[in-house]
């Protein structure tokens, strides 16, 4: 769903910059209550595994393809104005190094592809996690249903902006019925990524999910007939190992540069679902080359290199290196600080 330039007329996309920079604006803010010095790598990691998985095109229907959008995945692992943010930063490197999205149309993608479904997937995932038993399988099937609505809310998102700001004269409930109608089979393919993966992060460290967060219902004792809830009993001391991020962030990393070095070789090449209904409704007949269209990893390969699963691996590899190096930093910048590193002094009250 990466809008390229042209699809969207100059004003409206103006427009949609100004709205996706103060969606940033807001994320920046928000995430300092979500990142701390645990979890701000982390979610530099989330970042650069949604980049390695956008690279996987799956078939969905006769000629189509689709990919992870991610805007679920990434709410629900760390937090939704960090997921906002993670997004961002994905549609920033795909552009910028390898002419994936215009560079004009980027303030339509971050809305269409990160506000949206972020924020449309967060809002349904809690409020099934608060009907649903307090369980991590509840978790896991939140997070299905919330990933595969996010995808079509977006496909109607972008028919909205193209509504307004089309640069073609083609129908827009024609738009409509093909966008939903692909993106809806795309979302399946979405929802089974992102409850596999949030499935397996909460069975390895549910305390790294923000969604699975005080899933756990508190133990309730009867006392005169009545259930109250039990005292907290004080926890054990988590030996160092558990605290420790290090070995979660190393398998992630590990994993995203095998999907984008050596899976993405055995994706779909197909086009997506934007680019199957913009060719077949006539949507790109003003779309526009990218002005980084000569960059040396342009369309995902690396300039020169003439094997293509060489090319195709190395500029994965780089892209994965690239996301998790940028995304880390910028969360790394904007995480909650501790009373040590802001260099305040704490007093005990005795």
């Amino acid at each position: 769903m990466h809008v390229p330039d042209g699809f969207i007329n100059a004003p409206v996309s103006a427009v949609a910059g100004v709205v996706a920079a103060g969606a940033v604006a807001v994320s920046l803010r928000g995430a300092r209550r979500e990142l701390d010095q645990r979890t701000a790598p982390l979610a530099g990691l989330v970042a650069a595994f949604i980049f390695a998985v956008q690279m996987l095109n799956f078939p969905v229907a006769a000629g189509t393809s689709g990919h992870l959008l991610g805007g679920a995945l990434a709410a629900i692992l760390v937090g939704p104005y960090t997921g906002v943010l993670c997004i961002a930063v994905v549609l920033l490197m795909q552009g910028v190094l390898f002419a994936d999205g215009g560079l004009t149309a980027l303030g339509v993608n971050i809305t269409v592809m990160g506000v949206v479904t972020t924020v449309v997937a967060y809002v349904l995932f809690r409020g099934l996690t608060r009907v649903l038993p307090r369980t991590r399988r509840s978790a896991t099937v939140a997070a299905f249903v919330a990933a595969l609505v996010s995808v079509p809310a977006a496909a109607v998102a972008f028919t909205a902006v193209y509504a307004i700001g089309g640069t073609t004269d083609v129908p827009i409930g024609k738009v409509l019925t093909a966008m939903v109608g692909v993106h809806v089979l795309i979302g399946i393919g979405e929802a089974a990524i992102t409850a596999l993966t949030v499935g397996a992060v909460i069975a390895v460290r549910p305390d790294l999910v923000h969604g699975a967060r005080g899933l756990a219902a508190p133990l309730k004792l009867r006392v005169d007939g009545e259930l109250v809830d039990a005292p907290a009993a004080t926890p054990a001391p988590a030996p160092a190992a558990a605290r420790s991020t290090r070995k979660v962030w190393a398998t992630g990393l590990a994993t995203a540069l095998v999907l984008a070095g050596f899976v993405s070789f055995y994706a779909s090449a197909n086009p997506d679902g934007l680019e199957k209904v913009a060719a077949d409704k006539g949507i790109d007949e003003k779309v526009q080359e990218h002005d980084t269209a000569d960059s040396p990893l342009a369309d995902y390969g690396v300039k020169d290199v003439s094997n293509a699963r060489i090319s195709g691996g190395l500029a994965g590899v780089i892209g994965v290196g690239a996301t998790v190096a940028v995304g880390s930093g910028v969360f790394w910048a904007v995480r909650r600080r501790t009373p040590a590193e802001s260099g305040t002094r704490t007093t005990e009250t005795v």
